[in-house]
């Protein structure tokens, strides 16, 4: 079955299952913090294409504009449901309307803002030949990324340079060796790390 149709089919059924604990979660974050239920931030995607990304919101409102990247798990700009949200990987879930109209696959290279996009080489642009996703394997190697960012002097230099490489290389050796059964482990891995809450 074509990686398309096997995204489209499970962000269906996935977004229908979930669909009340969705409802749940939205009325918690309007009781929890004044502004929206979905945070939408512009990222880049396949063929260098902007889109719109789905998540629940975390942060207060308008907290992103102060830095790009969220550093540490107690940053003051989350919210008290944020948190849990974040910990659980939960704030993610909304991106299954991302995968079910094509701007997204569940699994693939995290898509990054332009900012960061602009800073690749010729090689690392390959990332962008291919759908991004929910998950990928950079995902679950920097699954602890907030707190190795923080407590650095300049946190967006350290992703830059030290972080981002590592998760292109991750993101290059998946797009030259996928496949179902790769797919299903990265979702699997994705899973078990979650449930345990890391």
């Amino acid at each position: 079955m074509a990686k398309r149709a096997v995204d489209f089919f499970f962000s269906l059924v996935g977004l229908l299952v979930l669909f009340p604990f969705f409802l749940v979660i939205s009325v918690w974050i309007k009781l929890d913090s004044r502004g929206p239920v979905f945070y939408l931030q512009e990222r880049v995607g396949k063929g260098k294409k902007t889109f719109r990304l789905f998540k629940f919101r975390t942060m207060h409102t308008d907290a992103d504009k102060l830095t790009a990247i969220t550093v540490g798990m107690r940053d003051p700009r989350i919210t008290t449901i944020g948190f849990y949200l974040r910990k659980y990987k939960i704030d993610e879930l909304p991106q299954l309307l991302n995968v079910l109209t094509g701007s997204m696959s569940l699994v693939g290279p995290r898509p990054e803002l332009k900012k960061f996009v602009d800073l690749y080489n010729v090689r690392q642009q390959e990332v962008l030949s291919v759908r991004p996703g929910m998950t990928d394997l950079a995902s679950i190697q920097f699954r602890n990324e907030n707190e190795l960012l923080e407590g650095k002097p300049d946190p967006i230099d350290f992703y830059i340079r030290e972080i981002m490489p590592v998760k292109l290389d991750l993101n290059l050796q998946y797009i030259n060796d996928q496949s179902f059964w790769k797919d299903l482990s990265i979702i699997l891995k994705t899973i078990l790390h979650i449930l345990r809450g890391k």
